[in-house]
């Protein structure tokens, strides 16, 4: 779906591509050859235990970090704040 989006499958002759689709809770990977419009799979492969919400994760701990660093308060004691964080977060995504 990601590759027909972006217009891949309107491009002349034979061309090979990578596909990276980061799910909230998994990331794939895809090798596909598109030839005047048909698209055909070569490989695909996973990790079920790593997408996006690993990614949040990842983010707001580099933030909590660097506020207290600045700060020195600890922003996971305000659940408001933590959520305003993990919103922000996902948009920047």
């Amino acid at each position: 779906a990601a590759a027909i989006a972006y217009g891949l499958d309107k491009r002349e002759g034979e061309k090979n591509i990578l596909v990276f689709d980061l799910g909230g809770g998994t990331f794939d990977v895809s090798l596909l050859t598109i030839d005047n419009g048909v698209f055909e799979v070569v490989a695909t492969n996973g990790d079920t235990h790593l997408g996006g919400e690993d990614f949040d994760q990842r983010v707001m701990e580099h933030f909590i970090k660097l506020y207290k660093k600045k700060t020195g308060k600890d922003v996971r004691k305000d659940n408001r704040a933590v959520q305003k964080l993990r919103r922000e977060v996902e948009k920047a995504k």
